[in-house]
């Protein structure tokens, strides 16, 4: 089958409102298939800072663009009851003509938004324990017009879910996993899988990466999926970032986004997600690498 790369914008919803869609609009125009924003009640890192709420940013992002596909990336479980959470997801895939796809996660428990809104700050084993049931409503919601379904945790009675996706037969469900339970769940739910590494170098991302790779493989074997029905994304991520001003490693020359990409290609990601420069500095190479770099990607890559 034909392998069709994509990339992804990051962009955080952490400045005012016009500069947020200016940023969605302008990654839109220089050619980017996908953009996705955060999901948090605060920023975790930075509380007093300016933060908005996703599915409502989400859907005020969708009626003002008209081709880029647009994504939580991703919705974190405790936050939302999965019923609402489908609803929600089904309601911008309506205001966006069909250009929603879903992302799901487990979530911070480092996040301070728990504390501060009252809700239960779940350990990282009884987020996993929820999430297949959390991921199955969503899948079902949206799969059917009705829906009766009773977990240990979650349960839904004879619910309705009209109108139907425009995105036929729903929107595409991606799932971010790093853990070998996680693993196991996206090999049987998700259409897309997301991967990142928090290491502190390349070289270390890449084994973990690759390690990774050949679980999800033995996970798609186990069940009789076919291992290239499921999109590999990478989440381009460079945790020195902070530590060094806001610079982004990849954007720092033209050679090291490639370098970085080609890498991954060869264990066979498919989708790659940037983040949206932190520092002006890094624009013009992030527009050079939307404009130029990916279209020859792509055009290299994308062959039967």
């Amino acid at each position: 089958m034909a392998t069709k790369l994509r990339f992804s914008a990051m962009i955080l919803p952490n400045v005012e409102w016009a500069e947020c869609l200016r940023r969605f609009q302008y990654v839109e125009e220089i050619g980017f298939d996908i953009a996705g924003t955060g999901d948090h009640f605060i920023d975790w890192s930075n509380p007093p800072s300016s933060w908005f709420e996703m599915w409502t940013f989400l859907a005020a992002i969708a009626a003002k663009t008209t081709t880029i596909k647009i994504c939580p990336a991703v919705g974190q479980i405790p936050l939302r009851n999965p019923a609402m959470f489908a609803r929600e997801a089904l309601t911008v895939d309506h205001i966006s003509n069909g250009r929603l796809e879903i992302g799901l996660g487990l979530g911070l428990p480092i996040d301070p938004s728990y504390e501060m809104i009252g809700i239960p700050n779940w350990s990282n084993k009884q987020r996993m324990d929820r999430f297949p049931e959390y991921v199955e409503i969503v899948h079902l919601l949206l799969s059917n017009e009705t829906t009766t379904y009773k977990g240990k945790f979650y349960e839904v009675n004879n619910a309705h879910m009209n109108p139907r996706p425009i995105k036929k037969p729903r929107p595409p469900i991606t799932i971010a996993a790093m853990g070998p339970k996680m693993l196991k769940v996206t090999a049987k739910f998700a259409d897309i899988w997301n991967s990142m590494s928090f290491a502190d170098n390349f070289e270390e991302q890449y084994e973990q990466t690759q390690g990774r790779i050949e679980e999800m493989k033995n996970n798609c074997k186990e069940i009789g999926r076919d291992w290239d029905s499921l999109t590999r994304s990478y989440h381009m991520f460079d945790a020195k970032s902070r530590s060094s001003g806001g610079f982004i490693n990849y954007y720092g020359s033209e050679d090291v986004f490639v370098d970085i990409v080609e890498k991954m290609i060869a264990l066979g990601m498919t989708e790659f997600n940037l983040y949206y420069p932190m520092l002006d500095e890094q624009i013009p190479m992030f527009e050079h690498i939307a404009r130029n770099t990916i279209p020859q990607l792509k055009e290299k890559h994308n062959i039967s």
